[in-house]
């Protein structure tokens, strides 16, 4: 896998400064946790759902959620678990397809052990389990399932607990509540690649929807949990783990109407660039602006529930030759005493000690969505996905 492995070599060449790295499910956790990139959820019942997982790998995705909790029925539940069961031996016989990483999404422990038993050889097809309405008491029992289930099998299986509990959201439990996530996942630090925000939960514990032209960051409640979830859960020392976007619940975006435009080379006349700039603008300006502001907030990558949400999130997630540049300059041996430097493109200050964090970061994220070149931006990255498609 790769991101922007879907468009043309000679493309991605004039693209990226560096090109996005090559990985696998095997490759280590700190690398997949960056490269998760927007997770597509899909649910369990789709009776096609190993033709739709090749679909999207083809498009670019590269993690997805096959969901047995919220996005059913709760009749559906057997059905979907035996379509599951069914489409990822499907799926395992396919062994010359590459695959994006998938995990299931299940609603209570005892579904992994019953799964993983069901699945038998076809369990390598997972890279584990989102671990819904997770705190401290009800998520301790999914963990321990989980690393059971590792040990049965010999399969290598991660966890992505859903931070949406009422519990994280009332002020007066807040704290006590994410000490005890915390104290969950860092006695099973190993095996949480990531901790997902349930911000749809969120909201409709006060009966609230964000409309398409505001943000979670909008909402100022759900903003102050955010906040405090990248505070306590987050942080840059050692401690903390990769935290990732919320959903964006639109999907409407009229993008046959400015696709004919986009099919055109992204790389024409200035005219051009502009006129498809401001119709991806027009369309998208809500999920941009989200997206934008979780990286601003210490969020990486975001949960999506519609495909056309995927090519945003990753062609602003690739890094900036500006980005890289400070990053590399920062990081450099002889800056290790410290110190204040300008910077390369002579329009900021980059103080080395203050910045490490956040070079190091960028650097990662670099391996993994690439580089862009100096004159190629969001509107360039995006045409060329939307080209391919």
């Amino acid at each position: 896998m790769r991101h922007f492995g879907q468009i043309a070599p000679e493309v991605r060449n004039r693209l990226f400064y560096q090109e996005p790295c090559t990985f696998t499910a095997d490759s280590p956790a700190r690398l997949l946790s960056t490269a998760l990139g927007a997770t597509l959820y899909s649910p369990a019942t789709r009776p096609r759902l190993a033709d739709d997982i090749l679909k999207q790998a083809a498009r670019g995705v590269v993690s997805m959620v096959l969901c047995l909790e919220d996005s059913i029925d709760d009749a559906d539940v057997p059905v979907g678990e035996e379509n599951l069961v069914r489409q990822l031996n499907d799926l395992a016989k396919r062994s010359d397809t590459d695959v994006p990483l998938l995990f299931v999404r299940v609603r209570t422990p005892e579904q992994i052990p019953d799964l993983v038993r069901r699945l038998g050889p076809a369990v390598r097809m997972l890279s584990g389990f989102v671990l819904p309405k997770f705190t401290e008491t009800r998520g301790m029992p999914f963990l321990e399932a989980l690393s059971a289930a590792e040990s049965a099998t010999g399969q290598r299986l991660f966890a992505m607990p859903v931070l949406e509990s009422p519990d994280l959201l009332y002020r007066e439990s807040r704290v006590q509540t994410l000490e005890g996530i915390f104290r969950a996942v860092d006695k099973y630090r190993d095996r949480v690649l990531a901790l997902r925000l349930g911000v749809t939960d969120f909201c409709s514990s006060y009966g609230l929807r964000r409309g398409p032209d505001m943000t979670a960051y909008d909402v100022q409640i759900v903003a102050s949990v955010i906040a405090d979830v990248v505070n306590m859960l987050a942080r840059a020392d050692g401690t903390g783990f990769t935290v990732t976007g919320p959903v964006w619940e639109y999907f409407r975006v009229q993008e046959r109407m400015f696709k004919p435009q986009l099919r055109q080379s992204p790389f024409l006349e200035v005219e051009a660039v502009e006129l498809r700039s401001k119709l991806i603008e027009h369309a998208m300006d809500g999920l941009l602006r989200e997206i934008s502001l979780d990286r601003a907030n210490g969020l990486l990558g975001k949960t999506c529930i519609h495909p056309s949400h995927v090519l945003p999130v990753h062609a602003l997630s690739v890094v900036s030759h500006e980005e890289f540049t400070d990053a590399q300059d920062i990081l450099r041996p002889e800056r290790g005493g410290g110190g204040v430097l300008r910077s390369a493109y002579t329009n900021k200050m980059n103080e080395v000690k203050p910045h490490r964090a956040w070079a190091e970061r960028t650097l990662l994220r670099a391996e993994v969505f690439g580089v862009a070149n100096e004159d190629i931006g969001f509107v360039e990255l995006l045409a060329a996905g939307l080209s391919d498609d």
